[in-house]
């Protein structure tokens, strides 16, 4: 077992059949005020019951360099997300996953009573082309993409959205999205915070 890690830490998530569960990964290396205002507006907007954040033990696309230890960005997250739809897990380390691909693979088998939507931060959709299987995991999973700063001009105009932009849902329609064939997807704009995890951390090197 991963040190400092209990098993509760390694599980998926309970939930009940035929919820709708956010599915929002990341380093979160830390988590901050950013991240919340992402998984709550996916509750509001999508009419989520739960948003499972899945922390995974690091980005093959990302530096590892300054990545604080699994367990310690998992309790961070739990302080942060501490409302009753919020859901911390570390499950991706018990399966030794690596890519977002086989995270939705594993969900979807272990819990097929339950309906999935993706969710992320406008600035990872700008590289999501790089990651692997991407098209895939649109065909998968319908995706929420909420709105950051200096984002949405990027984010409309990535592969992605280039690729399917006639499966865009409508935002007034998000509500819906769980229930919509994938590819599925839906742009969410709002409030936004410039805060990132690279600031916090050239913060506290500071």
């Amino acid at each position: 077992m991963d040190e400092g890690l209990s098993r509760r830490d390694l599980r998926i998530p309970d939930a009940g059949r035929g919820q709708v569960v956010g599915l929002y990964g990341g380093s979160f290396n830390p988590p901050h005020e950013g991240h919340l205002l992402v998984a709550e507006r996916a509750t509001r907007r999508l009419a989520l019951d739960a948003v499972w954040w899945l922390v995974t033990p690091g980005n093959p696309l990302k530096d590892h360099g300054d990545l604080e230890p699994l367990a310690r960005r998992l309790a961070a997250v739990r302080k942060l997300g501490a409302g009753p739809h919020h859901r911390a897990t570390a499950f991706e380390a018990a399966y030794r996953v690596r890519y977002t691909a086989d995270t939705i693979r594993i969900a979807r088998a272990r819990s097929p009573h339950l309906r999935f939507v993706w969710i992320m931060g406008a600035d990872s959709l700008t590289g999501f082309h790089r990651w692997q299987d991407w098209e895939e995991i649109a065909r998968s999973v319908p995706i929420a993409i909420i709105d950051r700063p200096g984002d949405t001009l990027s984010t409309l105009s990535s592969k992605f959205a280039i690729r399917y932009a006639r499966f865009r849902v409508p935002e007034h329609e998000a509500a819906d999205l769980a229930y919509r064939k994938a590819p599925a997807w839906t742009f969410l704009h709002g409030a936004r915070t410039a805060m990132s995890s690279s600031t916090l951390r050239d913060l506290r090197r500071g």
